[in-house]
């Protein structure tokens, strides 16, 4: 670690970006049963077994009120077909409600199949890490007192903004797990749905969301993997030019690399929706 302040400021606040960036990457090869220990999750099953009475009830709802709007009278009900028919779909809407959360599960471990794929395709190991260039390290340390002052304030901006985009990110993916327990804990609700053939449609919605929230991680260890492969050449600076024009244009296009990659984790769902056409 170098004495002097503006490398210094530069390298805590790297250093910071990186610690958050291997958090992601290990985050995202976790599963919400493992995270914390596992004990959110042991909540959000209680919840989901307490709300099983409520699906069910729903469930029944539903079902007669399919039944009142699709048939005209009783007689329609007793053709055998159309009886096969409605029992079929009572029998799905029981199993859905039932055992929806170890459906919900078997869907989250396939996309993370698909996520340890890609992370075992790139040949990375999430160590995409971004240090500052012994060039650029020399250039400012060579500074006198007088042109240090400028590199003062171009650093303490950029750095403040490392940080901020730091936990923006590590935010957003800590924001997917959450909504990976919402969808957990209230799932017999939505997916009590299908028990009518109106409403159907409430349920197919609930496990396409969920899908999307799901592989937003391969969304984002996508950018993470081109983040990694572009940090792993330095922003290109003219050796030329003046000390603030080297470490501005550092710093800026440092910043730039990193803003891509935290705007496509926070976009990240919108993506995922728009593929899936929610």
């Amino acid at each position: 670690m170098s004495n002097n302040w503006v490398v210094e400021n530069l390298e805590n606040a790297l250093e910071t970006w990186n610690s958050k960036l291997s958090e992601i990457w290990r985050l995202l090869s976790e599963s919400p049963t493992e995270f914390k220990g596992g004990g959110i999750w042991n909540v959000m099953v209680n919840i989901n077994d307490a709300l099983k009475a409520v699906g069910y009830a729903l469930l029944v709802l539903f079902f007669l009120m399919g039944i009142m709007r699709q048939f005209n009278s009783f007689q329609e009900i007793k053709r055998p077909e159309q009886a096969l028919k409605l029992f079929i779909r009572f029998v799905l809407a029981k199993a859905a409600v039932t055992w929806g959360l170890d459906l919900m599960m078997a869907m989250f471990t396939i996309v993370q199949g698909v996520i340890s794929k890609i992370m075992a395709a790139s040949g990375l190991s999430g160590n995409g890490a971004t240090y500052l260039p012994q060039s650029m390290i020399q250039t400012i340390e060579d500074c006198g007192f007088w042109e240090s002052i400028p590199l003062w304030a171009v650093t303490l901006i950029g750095s403040l903004l490392v940080w901020v985009l730091s936990f923006v990110m590590i935010l957003t993916v800590y924001g997917r797990f959450f909504k990976l327990y919402i969808y957990a804990a209230i799932a017999p609700v939505p997916l009590s749905a299908f028990a009518g053939e109106e409403t159907s449609h409430i349920g197919k919605a609930f496990i396409k969301s969920f899908a999307a929230v799901c592989l937003e991680g391969a969304v984002i260890v996508l950018g993470c993997i081109i983040y990694s492969l572009f940090a792993a050449s330095p922003p290109s600076v003219a050796a030329g030019a003046s000390a603030i024009t080297q470490v501005w244009t550092y710093v800026g296009e440092l910043l730039f690399n990193m803003l891509v990659l935290v705007g496509t984790i926070k976009l990240s769902d919108r993506v995922v929706k728009d593929m899936m056409g929610l």
